[in-house]
């Protein structure tokens, strides 16, 4: 990381002006005593009231199904490692002015300061109350995957790491307009991901899920397989169980050869040339480590590959999980959904694929912008559908219906931010 480029200086002179980028607004106005006794006491004792009575019109009576809770731990922190709780608020808050800017979502950072799985989990229950949603962001592997699995099962409302599954929604959704470009079917495609961690490990159930056969994944110590036992956990044991269906054994540079995709989900500078000439013909390479790719994307295309995907915005075909999360929540808390299930992310999917049209695919032009006014409706839509037809919906709008509300709190939010 380049800590002399001067947007970092910039950063923090916006953060030290605002005193970091979120507040809280008010929906309704405090002039007089009237407004007073109607925004709080005496007047608010009737909602609760009515809530006490009804608990499902909390989502009528109060803001509850449009908040989400952005919780981290502090471990796991962009590409910073395991920074705390409070290192990890300026990404949190600036993850919560996403979701309202992008999707006309309320999101409020929650930095808790364990690591503890079972104090991460028992907290997000207690707060759970307040909210329609939880983003679990930047916690690190595999606690993070354990989290997740039990806040999903004990909880009625969605429960979404960031980090595993809006990485694969927007991954996949990039490889299905790449694989259109070079004229494969996803069923008969060699995947190498590099990076078995919480996003590799999402990306790997997410690609099978849409039917990838010959998957193999790679850590710092080589190709998982049954028979390894150096460096595993419980998630590399069972992608192990599910991938590397020709038992090879070895390291990156035995899983490229012949392979027509890779995924990077790892570190800088980990693949050389060398290795994308062996791959397949008109080879697919999704270089996401941030700042430095696996290969640089030049590099990538000089020795062969036919296109590129990175996680920077100054290269084509930006890999960003901006382009997921604001849309899938939008569906999600306006079906009042139990859950962000699989039928939902692949619909997420298939949806911000399908925003790029025909004459505008090209290799430089695999996935929307991450400002694409496009996108929210079009992904809230899709996921509602997907929500009401897998029986996670609570309400069942139109897909039109949720379409229409996005544009008009994401209009809604800019109007008040001005």
């Amino acid at each position: 990381m380049d800590n002399n480029d001067p947007i970092y200086e910039e950063s923090l002179k916006v953060h030290e002006l605002h005193r970091g980028v979120l507040e809280v607004a008010s929906k309704v106005s405090l002039d007089d005593v009237h407004d007073l006794s109607i925004d709080y006491t005496p007047g608010v004792a009737e909602p609760c009231r009515v809530i006490r009575a009804d608990p499902d019109t909390v989502y009528k009576y109060t803001s509850k199904g449009n908040f989400v809770a952005v919780v981290t731990d502090g471990s796991a922190v962009l590409g910073l490692g395991d920074i705390g709780a409070a290192a990890a608020m300026p990404v949190m808050e600036g993850k919560s002015i996403l979701f309202k800017q992008l999707g006309g979502i309320d999101a409020f950072p929650i930095c808790l300061d364990t690591k503890d799985t079972e104090e991460i989990i028992k907290t997000v229950k207690h707060i759970a109350p307040t909210f329609g949603g939880i983003n679990l962001e930047d916690i690190s592997a595999p606690r993070c995957f354990e989290i997740e699995e039990r806040l999903r099962q004990e909880l009625d409302i969605p429960v979404f790491h960031d980090d595993q599954h809006g990485t694969a929604v927007v991954v996949y959704a990039g490889l299905i307009n790449a694989l259109k470009i070079v004229g494969k079917d996803i069923n008969n495609i060699k995947v190498v991901i590099n990076g078995a961690g919480a996003a590799g490990a999402a990306i790997a159930l997410t690609l099978i899920r849409a039917g990838v056969r010959d998957l193999v994944i790679c850590d710092s110590r080589g190709i998982l397989g049954q028979s390894r036992r150096e460096g595993m956990n419980s998630m590399k044991f069972m992608l192990a169980g599910l991938t590397n269906i020709r038992g090879l054994m070895g390291g990156l540079e035995i899983a490229m050869q012949g392979a027509d995709v890779f995924i990077g989900v790892s570190v800088g500078g980990i693949v050389a040339k060398d290795m994308v000439r062996s791959m397949a013909s008109d080879p697919i390479v999704f270089a996401m480590a941030n700042p430095v790719p696996e290969i640089m994307p030049e590099d990538a295309v000089d020795a062969g590959a036919r296109v590129v995907a990175t996680g920077r915005s100054d290269y084509p075909n930006q890999v960003n999980n901006v382009l997921g999360f604001p849309g899938i929540f939008r569906g999600a808390l306006d079906t009042r959904a139990t859950d962000i299930n699989i039928e939902m992310k692949m619909a997420a999917a298939r949806a911000l694929a399908g925003i790029i049209e025909d004459k505008e695919l090209d290799d430089k032009h695999i996935l929307p912008g991450p400002l694409d006014k496009r996108v929210v409706p079009i992904i809230a839509a899709a996921v509602a559908e997907a929500s009401v037809q897998s029986g996670a919906a609570r309400v069942t709008p139109h897909p039109n219906e949720v379409a229409t509300h996005a544009r008009e709190m994401v209009q809604h939010s800019k109007l008040r931010n001005k």
